[in-house]
């Protein structure tokens, strides 16, 4: 198998030692070139905004931090020489990068500039250092204290009791559309399948191949779920990424919703929120669903790539800005509640409770194969059949399963 659950070392494995200085590690490079794509969330703005600070007469350092940033990092990575020399990564973007080999092994790069790092930042794929690691993460429960209470909502455990709850919110007139999702058309949709489909101990392929294996009782039951929970969602649900969820969530219209840890601590700011949004803002861990006892989530980790199409002057200037940008000197009041940082001198937050309790609770880590991508993708493109009433939930999972086909036969991982 091409990878495996190197995630959950990662997110099982976070230190917790005296904090350090605010500020950014010093950089003392002496040439290169350095142009990082990534998300655009907080914790990832703060490793660009370190890496910016090595920028010199002799070093230029530039970001593109976009929700786009799987859309554009293959091809950016693909030229001679590499438009972009590193790409922040999770769990499955790497695979991506990794199939059409525009990543280089790092391990000469840790030997050189990389004595500080840690053994759990270093994701290793057959052998090599692929990837280092500086945070991690899972979707789990957000929720509002203040309108469970009015409504005598228990905080869900389950997805069941989740809807119970939106239920009688709504019915109370409490809120119109009480749940909140990232369920946007494409990777977003995708990813809620995935985690709900986990929840009901559904396997993905047919033990030891590429072969799709999700039209089945619990490939319907998660759509089923899935369509039961956009009821009480914004009408608009389809067009909503976790920026936009974020957004429905600061005007006080959502009272729960699965969400990113990462997002919590914007979610808790008062800044640009409703009255009464912030402050009454609080996370829980991960649901199950389905009587399952297999938290419906995926455990995650974030870290940084560098291009193998550039020049051993851009790839060691890479290399030694984002090894800078992730010093654990970044901590401080303010980046602290932006992640679960792997970093030394990190002491979780309040927002990191949701992602303690993923990794607590028996969450499994997004699946790292070299075809997941491939079946995500279909999935993205598929589900809104289903949840838009175009066609069931057997024929939608039979549309994913042949989209999918035709893509593994075309890159080769299925005859």
């Amino acid at each position: 198998m091409f990878l495996k659950k190197v995630a959950a070392g990662v997110a099982l494995s976070i230190a917790a030692s005296a904090a350090m200085a605010d500020g950014h590690a010093k950089c003392d490079i002496a040439e290169g070139r350095v142009s990082i794509v990534g998300n655009e969330f907080p914790a990832i703005q703060t490793v660009g905004a370190g890496a910016v600070a090595c920028a010199n007469d002799n070093v230029e350092v530039k970001t593109n931090l976009t929700a786009d940033h799987q859309k554009i990092n293959l091809a950016g990575m693909s030229t001679t020489p590499a438009e972009y020399t590193s790409a922040i990564v999770a769990n499955s973007s790497i695979v991506a990068l990794m199939n059409e080999d525009v990543v280089r092994p790092l391990d000469d790069l840790v030997e050189k500039y990389g004595q500080n790092l840690k053994k759990n930042q270093l994701i290793t794929v057959n052998g090599q250092v692929m990837a280092v690691a500086f945070m991690a993460n899972a979707q789990h429960l957000v929720y509002r204290a203040d309108v469970l209470e009015k409504a005598g909502v228990a905080v869900p455990t389950t997805y069941e009791e989740m809807l119970a709850g939106a239920e009688k919110i709504k019915s109370m007139g409490l809120m119109e559309n009480p749940l909140g999702g990232a369920y946007k058309a494409g990777w977003n949709l995708a990813q809620e399948f995935t985690n709900m489909y986990i929840g009901h101990d559904g396997e993905f392929f047919k033990a030891g191949s590429a072969e799709v294996t999700i039209n089945n009782d619990k490939g319907i039951a998660t759509l089923e779920m899935l369509k039961s929970l956009t009821a009480y969602m914004n009408p608009d649900y389809l067009t909503h990424d976790s920026n936009a969820t974020s957004a429905e969530w600061k005007a006080g219209n959502v009272a729960m919703m699965n969400m990113w840890g990462s997002r919590v601590g914007p979610l808790q700011d008062p800044e640009g929120a409703a009255d009464g949004v912030a402050n009454t803002t609080k996370v829980a861990g991960p649901m199950t669903v389905a009587g399952g006892s297999t938290p419906a989530t995926t455990l995650w980790w974030d870290g940084w790539t560098v291009s193998k199409n550039i020049s051993d002057a851009d790839a060691s200037a890479t290399f030694q800005a984002l090894t800078a940008a992730i010093d654990p000197s970044i901590l401080n009041e303010e980046t602290s509640s932006q992640a679960v940082w792997l970093l030394d001198g990190y002491e979780p937050t309040d927002q990191a409770a949701g992602v303690f309790a993923a990794a607590q609770s028996g969450s499994v880590p997004y699946p790292m194969l070299p075809y997941q991508g491939l079946l995500h993708t279909a999935l993205g493109a598929e589900l809104p059949d289903f949840l838009t009433g175009k066609e069931d939930a057997a024929k939608t999972l039979a549309d994913v399963e042949a989209a999918y086909a035709a893509a593994a036969k075309e890159q080769g991982f299925l005859k």
